[in-house]
């Protein structure tokens, strides 16, 4: 029996190039599910349960957005207020991963891209349906309000990752059409030949 080789964007934390962050994302992504559905078998005290889950649906948030997302994709984001006007807007900051020799950056491992993107998607799915259960099997209705609690946390790094990337895409595909040449040249020919046609 043949054992398959392992190629690159394949699901398996150990062609990460980040594995230690990988699993840990994975991990913390897992846990507050897992805690929410298995809780109840360990304690009768909704509260602790409650706690608990909020406790790993914050690491989550905290994970994801300031090491996970860096490390594994490139991508960040965070919010600022403008302390004049009370304005928040989001900032959304890439790292080049293009590999080229040129600008030294690190390529994209294809695998930490596929796990990042299927579990941040995922994850909220997950929550969506939790509470689609609650509602029709009609749960405490406190339960509830820790599943909108973790769809409120969810979503909010599913939004601003999906943004942040599309960013990242617009400004990579911005920079390659102006300093690749072909643009710019034409744009500065174009501009010459006007200035001296007279």
């Amino acid at each position: 029996m043949e054992r398959s080789q392992a190629r690159t964007g394949d699901l398996s934390w150990r062609l990460s190039s980040h594995p230690i962050t990988l699993l840990f994302f994975l991990g913390f992504r897992i846990s507050s599910l897992l805690f929410y559905l298995l809780g109840s078998l360990f304690t009768t005290n909704f509260i602790l349960v409650f706690i608990i889950t909020i406790l790993l649906l914050a690491a989550d948030f905290y994970y994801l957005k300031n090491i996970a997302g860096r490390r594994l994709v490139g991508l960040r984001w965070w919010n600022e207020v403008d302390p004049a006007s009370g304005d928040s807007h989001w900032v959304f900051e890439s790292q080049d991963r293009s590999g080229s020799p040129e600008s030294g950056a690190p390529s994209q491992n294809a695998t930490d891209k596929r796990f990042f993107w299927l579990a941040l998607y995922a994850q909220p799915a997950w929550w969506v349906l939790l509470a689609i259960v609650s509602i029709v099997r009609l749960l405490n209705p406190i339960w509830l309000s820790l599943i909108v609690i973790a769809l409120i946390l969810t979503i909010t790094n599913t939004l601003a990752f999906s943004r942040c990337d599309k960013f990242s895409q617009a400004s990579s595909l911005a920079s390659s059409a102006m300093y690749s040449g072909g643009m710019a040249k034409s744009l500065a020919g174009g501009l010459f030949s006007r200035l001296f046609r007279g």
